[in-house]
């Protein structure tokens, strides 16, 4: 049992004043991993009024280098727990530990150390010469107290996302995790007081959908910045616009792998698990939709069902595993209610379509493929967030960027040819926030963020680091 009974609030630990408890069931064997407390309306408020009095407190004005070294020192304090992370999030939620390892162990650390090394020597002021005279020195500052709001596919990379950038500008945090992978959100807050954070500036308080939406609501907070389905991104901007509050919203996808007709299928099907099938298909960026070439169309489908077939479902602790189970029964239930709906319209399944006979515990789903889908259909146009892939035939190039930009997503995307150039020019005219070419992983450099119902703004790269500072224009006349 994995026990966490007080929430993180202004750098100690503190019962809920107001909320209920929550149990984490292992989404391998449905038994209780752990309990959790749940903060209400009154813990959000505790809260952010730590954030808020951290935030005139010294943190706000201490140097780059000052807050650099704190945040290198976090980052080595979940170094040494990484492991043990990796292993607590492989239990709540069935990402296969092969992948959970360096996203959820190490990722968090590289994150914290990349901000840290992108505000060491950075110069917050900019001094611009006046148009008609007199010069205007542009200072950057932090935005104020950030609310974060993760969800629990991938739960220590997406709330590292927002916490080191956040605590590299000089802002404060309120961190509400998910319930479900509420666990290990705690780590960051032991990690935070062995590296000496100061009190106040994270708080971790995991809440259900009624405290999340106050907490967005809450006349604290300057910005807000949400991980999660379109449907609840659409509901937090909408507050957010009313209050006139920044947001940056990551939401669903449902991305296109465009198979070229000089593609190399076996480089596609090596990849085809990290591309298309991640994290057990709860990844939001995945190319789900495979477009194939109608001279190639059966040789292509028969490439993905014998890769996808093969692939060994089981203990998401071990190892040797590719698909591990979906993090609870309702999310179980949802897919297979997708692959349901696929069977009923009468596309065929050539693999999976159920759940794995040699399971008996755990909510596991098999893999699956339909074959010959028409873009228009439910399953290749909504986010099944499971194990499920479409392959779906095109005529020529301009055809199989038609029906990959016939998505309201734009999130993710990959291109699959033997001419690099050819693929960027396909690329190019995709409308979606980050294509791969033979090729999909985020790079911590570079901004990652979606178009269109995939949301608003960017996380990582130095554009990941605009959106918590605020500028401030200082005029000063000639003399």
């Amino acid at each position: 049992m994995v026990d966490r009974d007080e929430l993180f609030i202004d750098g100690r630990w503190t019962p809920s004043t107001s909320g209920g408890g929550f149990e984490v069931i292992e989404a391998a064997t449905e038994k209780v991993l752990g309990r959790t407390v749940l903060g209400g309306n009154d813990d959000i408020d505790r809260a952010v009024a730590a954030a808020r009095s951290a935030l005139s407190r010294p943190w706000r004005s201490i140097s780059a280098g000052d807050r650099a070294d704190l945040l290198d020192r976090f980052a080595d304090a979940l170094k040494k727990r990484a492991r043990d992370t990796a292993e607590l999030v492989t239990r709540e939620n069935g990402m296969p530990i092969a992948l959970s390892k360096p996203t959820n162990g190490y990722g968090p650390a590289a994150m914290l150390s990349y901000y840290a090394g992108l505000i060491r020597d950075a110069d917050t002021d900019d001094v611009r010469p006046g148009v008609f005279g007199g010069r205007t020195v542009v200072r950057r500052e932090p935005v104020g107290v950030v609310a974060a709001i993760t969800p629990w596919n991938y739960p220590q990379p997406l709330a590292a996302m927002k916490i080191a950038p956040a605590l590299a500008a000089g802002c404060t945090i309120v961190l509400k995790p998910a319930p479900e992978t509420a666990l290990d959100a705690f780590v960051f807050a032991d990690a935070a007081q062995e590296a000496g954070l100061p009190e106040g500036v994270l708080n971790i308080v995991p809440a259900d959908r009624a405290a999340g939406a106050y907490l967005v609501e809450h006349p604290g907070i300057d910005k807000v910045a949400f991980t999660g389905s379109t449907a609840a991104g659409r509901a937090i901007g909408e507050v957010c616009g009313r209050l006139l509050r920044p947001v940056t919203l990551e939401l669903g996808g449902k991305s296109a792998a465009i198979v070229a007709d000089d593609a190399d299928l076996d480089e596609f099907t090596r990849n085809l698990l990290d591309v298309s099938l991640v994290n057990n298909g709860q990844t939001c960026h995945a190319s789900t939709r495979i477009l194939a070439p109608r001279s190639r169309y059966a040789e292509v489908v028969d490439a993905v069902t014998e890769t996808v077939r093969a692939l060994t479902v089981g203990d998401p602790l071990d190892k040797s595993t590719a698909i591990g189970p979906l993090v609870s029964s309702v999310q179980r239930e949802r897919v297979l209610g997708h692959v349901a709906a696929g069977r009923a319209a009468g596309y065929r399944i050539t693999t999976g379509g159920g759940v794995p006979t040699d399971q008996p515990q755990g909510w596991f789903v098999e893999p699956t493929v339909f074959a010959g889908v028409d873009n228009s259909a439910s399953i290749a146009q909504e986010e099944i967030f499971g194990p499920v892939l479409t392959v779906t035939e095109y005529a020529d190039e301009d055809d199989a960027v038609r029906i990959a930009n016939d998505s309201v997503y734009g999130l993710g995307g990959t291109v699959w040819t033997a001419d690099e150039a050819r693929g960027l020019r396909i690329a190019d005219r995709i409308r979606t926030g980050t294509v791969g070419v033979n090729h999909y992983a985020l790079d911590l450099a570079a901004p990652f963020g979606g178009v269109k119902a995939s949301g608003l703004g960017r996380e990582l790269g130095p554009e990941g680091l605009t959106p918590y500072l605020s500028t401030k224009s200082v005029y000063f006349g000639t003399r």
